[in-house]
Parts: structure tokens; sequence; C-alpha cells
């Protein structure tokens, strides 16, 4: 018999539980989107049938009013965070560890204050940390206790992100970035996939989202060259099939380029994605 979502073994979701039904809430970076200011480009999401708002880290804390403002006076709603914050969490020099972790709890206090899903960040780049698998765990599994403290407070989370071997070879599979958070313990502890990473690493998009359950909190948008999804034969129906299954209730944002003029290209993205979750 086929299994059901109530005996695949979610990570962190109880045997009986039911999901509740997925949605898909289309999100997108700042950056991608043309506009002179914020509440322009506000404007054209809403018209495209966009509904979230994602924002760089740096300097967060000085555009909490500005993004606050804006917000009030539109339909869309904030998403993540996107990292912005200073060295490595994983670097192999304290003094860069200390202060990467007080980075970040600026920019977490600024992202509670905006209502964001959380802080999406890499351990470490390549290039950025001497330290194996087993030194960088356990920094990962000291530290990030007191950050998703912070962050729960803040009212907010932190949004570990896997990537590809071309960028980090210490994080680089959903499930990797899931036993991570479910050894840290804590609510704020949560994950996030990107459809352009998981197409280079994950055996399946489906079963990387799964494997992140109910610690999966956001999800990056982009093709197989990294351009707008609808823009090369990169199928998203698999991935929604899996997001579907546990019931998904945060955003999808564009983290991508754009091949041709966003202003035609966005919108049919959008419709493009609608049309993959209807089929999946």
């Amino acid at each position: 018999a086929q299994a059901g979502v109530e005996d695949t073994g979610l990570v962190g979701l109880p045997k009986a539980a039911k999901p509740k039904k997925a949605v898909l809430r289309i999100a997108s970076q700042e950056g991608r989107v043309p506009g002179k200011d914020l509440p322009e480009k506000l404007a054209k999401m809403e018209a495209w049938d966009i509904d979230g708002l994602e924002v760089g880290g740096r300097g967060l804390q000085n555009r909490v009013s500005e993004i606050n403002a804006a917000l009030k006076n539109s339909k869309i709603k904030m998403s993540a965070i996107c990292a912005g914050f200073d060295g490595a969490l994983m670097s192999d020099d304290e003094a860069t560890r200390k202060k990467c972790v007080e980075s970040m709890k600026v920019i977490l206090e600024a992202a509670g204050a905006i209502g964001s899903t959380g802080l999406i960040f890499v351990p470490a780049f390549n290039g950025q940390t001497k330290l194996n698998h087993i030194e960088g765990r356990k920094i990962l599994l000291d530290l990030m206790p007191e950050l998703c403290e912070f962050a729960q407070k803040a009212g907010t989370r932190m949004l570990l992100e896997p990537l590809n071997r071309k960028e980090t070879w210490y994080v680089r599979l959903v499930a990797d970035a899931a036993s991570i958070c479910r050894d840290v313990n804590h609510p704020a502890a949560c994950v996030m996939g990107d459809f352009y990473h998981m197409y280079i690493e994950e055996t399946s998009d489906m079963g990387a989202f799964i494997s992140g359950g109910d610690m999966l909190h956001h999800v990056h948008l982009a093709s197989i060259k990294r351009n707008l999804p609808g823009q090369d034969e990169r199928d998203y129906t698999n991935g929604f099939k899996g997001l579907k299954m546990i019931g998904y209730q945060d955003f999808c944002s564009f983290e991508c380029g754009c091949v041709g003029d966003p202003e035609v290209e966005i919108p049919k993205s959008v419709k493009f994605l609608r049309g993959q979750w209807k089929k999946a």
C-alpha cells in the first residue's frame, strides 16, 4: 500500500498528525523586482499576484520603519531575511564567530520587528573555515541554541540553508540541515530549501522537502541556470508534491536572475508556478 503522510516518519511530525492543506505563497527578493522605491515594487508585486517580500539583512535595523510603513499600505507580507551578517558562524576563528553571532542578533531583532519568517544563514561558504565536518557540527550545536533562543524571543527563526558543493561542502542537503536542527532541538531551529541548489545536490525534490518536515519554513525559487522558473526545462511539480505532503504554509521566494524584461517575465513565471502547483 502507498504510504500516507502519517507513516512516512517526517522529522518532528507526530506519527498520527495530519498536516494542514498546503498553500503556494509566492514571494520575491526585493532586488529582483524593478522599481524606484519599495512602495513601487510592492505595487507591482501585488499586480503580479505575488504574496510576499524577502529583503537582505545588511543594515536591516535601519529599515524597520520604512519596511513596516510600506507593508502597511500593501497586501504583501514579509517573508524571510537573506543573510547580511558578518563573518561565518562555523569559522575556525573564535573572534570571527563571536562577531557573526552579534551581527546576527541585530538582524534577528529587526526581523522580528517587521514580522519576518526568519533569518537565512549558511554556516560557512567554501574558504570561510578550516574546520572539518565533525568540528564544524560541534561549533554549530554550541552556538545555535543561543541564537535560536534570541530569535524566538524576537518573534522569528533561524533558517539554515543548504547550498551546492561549488559554494559550500558543509551542508548540501535539506536532510543534512534538518538533522542539525533536530540536534539543536529548539523551535526556532529551522531549515529552507532552494530549487537551484537542490537540482545539483538532491536525488528528489519531494524527498528533500519531506525530510525537512515541519522544520521547513522557506523555499527559494530558481531555474537550472538560476533564472526565473519557467525560463528553462526545470520542473517544480515533484517538489511541490513534497510541499503539499507536509502541509507547507510559508513562502516560496524568487532568488534568481531573469532572461528578458522582468516586467513581462516575472508575471509569466508566477503564472507558470501556479500551474505547476495545480499539476502537483
